[in-house]
């Protein structure tokens, strides 16, 4: 099991990440890449993504392996891509060596590359950037917007349940078998492992596509950070023909009014319904109406422009349907809990081709 000890500055810190990470994110679907076993809604996804994937990207694969223990400075919290490679550029110099001690060669070898990142080699830190950059235009770059609708439909629904039902009981629901012993909070998992948090409070980070149990990144000049598996279908499968997720909600509700539905978990205006979703804005404005009609979402008018938002009601469908989703697509048994960052990736320094392991 996971245990994680909280001190009272931690419970009076604790909150929510403002928007997702996309180097998090990156590493994460790396690590999926990697599986062995994936459940027949992702294998597509993976056996495509092997295939597209430029060779250079490879050269990440050599950090952290399908488990998900790697380096945290390789996937810091940030405003977008640029200011996550930044941060990853300019990481200290003993961190980098911490971390790359922590990882190399305990869960991954510690190959000729990885020496020269540890000794800050420029010719090693160029090579990781554009690597980054190549596996995040291939994976990621054209889902974006997808894994953004997804990230803030998960953030309302634990936002909704943080005012409902308390912290205590949000944090408890972040994994299996969530409960608390005192002020620890604990977690079922294959594998032991114990956190103490440092008093600066902690992130919560949900990502859409990591498949397993919670992971903390421990930090003690700052916030930790404790990624999460998302409720919300997994964006990287794409949407269907007019911009819905592909989810029972479509056969429900039809798939252009679920997604308007899932686009206003974030205040919009008409026009940016009818922007987003490639529609007129009159059509926008019935949908709207529609989902109105049946108290999913509500509208307030400020002059000429009409502002939707879902309701608590809309809020509930959408985390009830993506529940259901999450039960068929996700396998529920990855690796347990790691104390050190969240999912990164494997690397073949030396290779024409990421070394994928069989399937």
């Amino acid at each position: 099991m996971l245990r994680l000890h909280f001190t009272a500055e931690d419970l009076l810190r604790v909150s929510f990440a403002t928007e997702p990470a996309p180097l998090t994110e990156l590493v994460t679907a790396m690590a999926l890449l990697q599986r062995r076993s994936l459940p027949p809604v992702l294998s597509g996804w993976q056996r495509r993504t092997r295939r597209a994937l430029p060779a250079r990207a490879g050269i990440l694969t050599s950090l952290v392996p399908p488990s998900a223990r790697g380096p945290m400075f390789l996937d810091p919290l940030s405003r977008g891509l640029e200011d996550g490679l930044d941060t990853v550029l300019r990481s200290p110099a003993a961190r980098v060596r911490s971390d790359l001690d922590h990882v190399c060669p305990a869960v991954r070898p510690r190959t000729p590359w990885v020496r020269r990142l540890a000794c800050q080699d420029r010719e090693a830190w160029q090579l990781l950037e554009d690597a980054l950059r190549d596996a995040y235009d291939t994976v990621l770059a054209g889902s974006w917007n997808h894994v953004r609708s997804a990230f803030d439909a998960e953030r309302a629904w634990r936002t909704r349940l943080l005012a409902d039902h308390g912290l205590l009981t949000t944090l408890a629901g972040l994994g299996p078998g969530g409960r608390w012993e005192g002020t620890t909070l604990i977690y079922d998992c294959p594998e032991d492992a114990e956190g103490h948090l440092s008093g600066h409070g902690v992130v919560l980070l949900p990502s859409v596509l990591w498949q397993g149990r919670p992971l903390v990144a421990l930090r003690d000049d700052g916030p930790s950070v404790l990624l999460y598996a998302s409720t919300a279908t997994l964006p990287l499968l794409g949407p269907g023909p007019d911009g819905a997720s592909p989810t029972g909600l479509a056969a429900l509700l039809g798939r252009t009014r679920a997604a308007v539905l899932h686009l206003l978990v974030r205040q919009r205006t008409t026009t940016e319904i009818a922007r987003e979703l490639r529609i007129g804005k009159s059509s926008a404005s019935e949908h709207a109406k529609a989902l109105r009609a049946a108290r999913l979402i509500c509208t307030q008018r400020d002059g000429n422009v009409a502002w939707h938002w879902c309701t608590p009601l809309g809020l509930d469908l959408l985390a009830a349907t993506g529940q259901a989703a999450d039960r068929s697509d996700r396998t529920g048994n990855g690796p347990g809990p790691a104390i050190t960052s969240y999912p990164a990736v494997r690397a073949n320094p030396g290779g024409s081709r990421p070394p994928w392991p069989a399937s």
